[in-house]
């Protein structure tokens, strides 16, 4: 009996790929914009053990939804982060700065606490959350900042604070929209950043700060 010929998976898989590149190609505008979509990580808000607003956005959505869900009793409180912030001759965690603001819109000054830190970036601001979310046994967390750092801040998140469960509800954000980001200058610089920063973060970053955990520098 005359054994059956294996099927030719590498064949089958570039079939694939060429209609998927033909499907792309004619509808190009819809495939830009489910890339553009897909850094918008929003989902519905759940009760959770503190509300956490990520820093660079003090006196804008990011705070103020944040607020909101707090004030809606979703957590007890709203954690804000951010590193120092100086305003004239003052210097302060820029946490501060959003509390005041937060305060003249109408919130009440107990629904707010500040994190201070000197990270630079997402990912040194998750390892720096790290220990103080550990502190506080947080264990559901409600992320919040702005619509296009939504994906990667919650992969950062996930990834640096693995024993916490992130869940993403993001903030509005007028310098970037999500159809035709590829029309004007902010959307595009944004999309651009944002997907190279993703990959930087689980291709590079992560597995770099796993080595170094391993060999105890970290």
């Amino acid at each position: 009996m005359r054994k059956r010929a294996a099927p030719h998976w590498g064949r089958y898989a570039m079939l694939f790929m060429g209609l998927a590149l033909v499907v792309a190609a004619v509808r190009w505008q819809a495939t830009l914009t489910f890339l553009g979509r897909l850094l918008v990580d929003s989902q519905s808000p759940q009760p959770a053990d503190l509300v956490l607003v990520l820093g660079g956005n003090f006196w804008g959505p990011r705070v103020v939804v944040g607020a909101e869900l707090a004030k809606q009793g979703y957590a007890p409180i709203a954690l804000i982060s951010g590193p120092p912030y100086r305003l004239g001759d003052r210097e302060r965690p820029e946490g501060e700065f959003a509390v005041e603001f937060l305060v003249k819109q109408g919130f009440s000054k107990e629904l707010f606490q500040v994190f201070s830190h000197h990270a630079s970036s997402t990912i040194e601001e998750a390892q720096s959350l790290r220990g103080e979310l550990e502190r506080r046994h947080a264990k559901r967390v409600l992320l919040v900042t702005s619509s296009f750092h939504s994906r990667r801040a919650a992969i950062v998140m996930t990834l640096f604070c693995p024993s916490v469960r992130f869940i993403s509800v993001p903030a509005p954000d007028s310098h970037y929209h999500v159809t035709e980001w590829w029309r004007d200058d902010s959307s595009r610089h944004l999309f651009f950043s944002e997907w190279s920063k993703i990959f930087g973060s689980v291709f590079v970053s992560y597995p770099t700060y796993l080595v170094t955990r391993a060999f105890g520098q970290g």
